[in-house]
């Protein structure tokens, strides 16, 4: 009886060898790259005064990485996702190491801003086919897992990269916050050539082909219901750092440290949104998308009670951090193929989603009041509950 046993768990166990060794290094690469996008919020104010622009001509940076990522993702994916992953991987933090080390060099706005655009580029390449490699790397059952393991470093760095902005202006200045991740995406890139085993290649599909991924229902109504729930996200979580300034009383140098305990607390949601996304993405969507408008509008009414307050703190963290991997892996898994464009087509809708977030609650805050935008950002969530059924009954009728 032992050796069918043996062979069924043979059959079953599709995990290459160094597949845990090479996830974590695509998780700290992912955090070094996510991080060489959202480390610049903190360090407007510096390069500003450094280099003697306003601070709304620094902030267009912010949105030219942004709209770069959400513009050219799907196509640069789908036109190099075919390509050996491992080649692809060096490739891509190579280009980030010399981008961040002309970023630091660099002696005015415009050579910064094409020190940003190059790897806004890159970015999304990365972000949808290292999602899928780790899925090919775990096994079809520990795919959701893999990669919410990946996530760990994408979400550290979208929880981190501000604080830690914040925090290396005031320590090493910006120019050696851009050196620092030069070097960081030069060791990347040697332990990926030294350890990464190799990933079978994916068959070259053109743009065409790939494309009609988006006449699926299915599949579009999965990004729809991303760009809604990261719309909530970020209405807001972009104004986290006022809200703790000026409505929970939170002295101004201590709150990238906070932002930092929310960004901790936050990484328990990583793993649970990698547990829940595996049994049912839509169903973890709306569970965790529930939880986020519960935090974000009992938040204002908490900040009085400090105790009260960090537990709103903490479940608002853990159910923003889920939702990363719960909605890259719930848009990858409703594609019919091409997962590799699916997953960057939710990097997209993700930044359209931070983008719309982020000028809602912009103009929330001088109409309404900064106290009103958690019930606004909580509404939002509401409608993502709401869609979560609908877009469940489009894949119980698909083929």
């Amino acid at each position: 009886m032992s050796q069918p046993s043996t062979i069924t768990r043979a059959a079953h166990d599709t995990t290459q060898p160094g597949a845990a060794i090479s996830i974590l290094i695509l998780a700290i690469a992912a955090f070094v790259i996510v991080t060489t996008e959202y480390l610049i919020v903190g360090l407007l104010p510096a390069l500003s005064r450094d280099l003697a622009i306003s601070i709304s001509a620094a902030g267009q940076l912010v949105t030219l990485f942004a709209f770069t990522v959400m513009l050219f993702g799907p196509p640069l994916t789908a036109w190099l996702s075919h390509l050996d992953r491992k080649k692809l991987f060096i490739a891509i933090l190579v280009v980030f190491a010399l981008s961040n080390a002309l970023a630091a060099l660099a002696p005015n706005i415009w050579v910064l801003a094409l020190a940003r655009f190059i790897p806004a580029l890159a970015l999304p390449v990365f972000w949808g086919t290292a999602s899928e490699t780790a899925g090919q790397l775990a096994g079809p059952a520990k795919a959701g897992q893999a990669v919410s393991r990946v996530y760990l470093g994408i979400s550290a760095a979208l929880l981190f990269g501000i604080p830690l902005g914040t925090v290396a202006a005031n320590s090493v200045g910006w120019r050696n916050s851009f050196w620092m991740l030069a070097v960081l995406s030069l060791l990347m890139a040697a332990a990926l050539w030294a350890l990464m085993p190799a990933v079978a290649r994916t068959p070259r599909m053109d743009f065409k082909q790939q494309a009609r991924l988006f006449r699926e229902p299915y599949f579009l109504a999965n990004v729809a219901l991303s760009i809604v729930v990261f719309t909530a996200m970020f209405t807001a979580y972009t104004y986290l750092a006022d809200i703790l300034e000026r409505l929970a009383g939170i002295a101004p140098a201590r709150v990238g440290w906070w932002l930092m305990g929310f960004g901790a607390i936050g990484l328990v949601g990583n793993w649970l949104g990698g547990k829940a996304v595996d049994r049912a993405p839509v169903k973890a969507t709306a569970g965790f998308a529930a939880l986020l408008g519960i935090g974000m509008a009992l938040s204002v009414p908490a900040v009085h009670a400090l105790p009260m307050f960090c537990l709103v703190l903490a479940v608002w963290g853990i159910a923003y951090t889920a939702l990363f991997p719960v909605c890259q892996v719930r848009v990858m898994t409703s594609a019919t193929h091409s997962q590799a464009l699916a997953g960057t087509t939710n990097v997209s809708a993700a930044n359209a989603g931070i983008g719309i977030g982020a000028m809602l609650g912009g103009a929330v805050i001088p109409t309404l009041g900064l106290d009103k935008i958690g019930y606004i950002s909580a509404a939002i969530a509401l409608l993502a509950v709401l869609m979560a059924p609908v877009v469940a009954s489009l894949g119980r009728k698909r083929p």
